[in-house]
């Protein structure tokens, strides 16, 4: 089953179950009173974050969610069983959006942060509430409160410490393999990574840093062309960016086009994403020849950006290791880096 990072489901909350009348009857107590229990409240709809996800692919099917209702009171006072509560498990980076208005209602970030989305009816009270000095014998019982029913979108904006980011066939995917255990598919042609990957960097005990490979982005990602446009939500939450630069791609003006027309892009999506802490990654060192660009003067050009660069070639591990201290001496100037576990 595919990548799923957006869906729109129907949930409702359990029915509160009815009150009863019911009158004691024992023996040698001919005369008893109201001894009518309460209905149970019905079972709530509750949203909750785990890591144990990634996608919401769960949901790609199944788009109407029910709690349970609460059951009916009973005699002798007997309260009904409240109606067991419903909870929809989502990733890390779930945010709860009302499709019409786009108003976001939550956003789960944490392990096992939840929310009550939709309560659940309240349960009917028995007749034994509605005994007064004048009415000893009440023959009334409430019904229970019917449950609620909401549209909710599940939007995943995944919460990555680094996010590699590049042109197609920039060697993203190779990367990532590289850099953590993750075994994304690999191939020589364009738009091979249709949906992100994550993979875990674990540079001691203590911490792990989530690393996303980011689809191909191309030219117009912003205003939807390419897959890219779909997954520039993704590095919404990144801490750093790292940029792949393939050496022997060929613009035809400036050295740093692809670099320049991704910010750019970035810049469209939405202005916070080209401000993000970014690398510049080299890629396909292994490839390098005279004729194509003078390394050392796109160094100077990306120095001159004010921006760390790193020639490597993550098809045959050179500057692999190199890169890799790189990012972990970013994560010991941002403690937020590696903290998401």
């Amino acid at each position: 089953m595919g990548f799923l990072d957006e869906t729109v489901i129907t949930v409702r909350s359990g029915d509160g179950g009815r009150g009863c009348v019911s009158f004691r009857r024992e023996k040698y107590i001919p005369k008893g009173g109201p001894d009518g229990g309460n209905g149970g409240n019905g079972g709530s709809i509750i949203v909750r974050a785990t890591r144990r996800l990634n996608t919401l692919t769960d949901y790609s099917s199944q788009k109407h969610f029910k709690a349970q209702d609460g059951e009916p009171g009973r005699g002798k006072n007997q309260s009904g069983k409240v109606g067991k509560d419903l909870i929809i498990q989502v990733p890390l980076g779930t945010t709860l959006e009302e499709p019409d208005t786009n108003e976001v209602i939550a956003d789960l970030v944490h392990h096992n942060q939840e929310v009550i989305f939709v309560p659940g009816g309240k349960g009917g009270k028995g007749n034994q509430h509605f005994a007064t000095s004048t009415n000893r014998a009440p023959r009334t019982a409430q019904p229970g409160l019917p449950g609620k029913e909401r549209r909710v979108r599940l939007s995943l904006r995944f919460l990555a410490d680094v996010g590699l980011i590049g042109l197609p066939n920039a060697g993203k995917s190779t990367l990532l393999s590289r850099l953590s255990t993750a075994r994304p598919k690999v191939d020589s042609y364009p738009f091979t990574t249709l949906f992100p990957n994550l993979g875990i960097l674990a540079p001691d005990d203590e911490r792990r840093l989530v690393i996303a490979d980011i689809p191909g982005l191309i030219e117009g990602a912003s205003k939807g062309r390419g897959l890219g446009h779909r997954f520039l939500k993704h590095i919404e939450r990144t801490t750093l960016l790292l940029h792949l630069l393939d050496i022997t791609f060929q613009p035809d003006h400036d050295i740093l086009e692809d670099f320049h027309m991704l910010r750019g892009e970035m810049m469209a999506y939405g202005p916070s994403l080209a401000r993000k802490p970014q690398m510049v990654v080299i890629n396909k060192m292994d490839l390098y020849g005279p004729e194509h660009r003078d390394l050392r003067k796109l160094g100077e050009a990306l120095k001159g950006l004010g921006l760390d660069y790193l020639p490597i070639s993550a098809l045959t591990g050179e500057g692999i290791e190199e890169l890799r201290g790189m990012i972990l001496e970013k994560c010991k100037q941002d403690k937020g880096i590696g903290s998401r576990v």
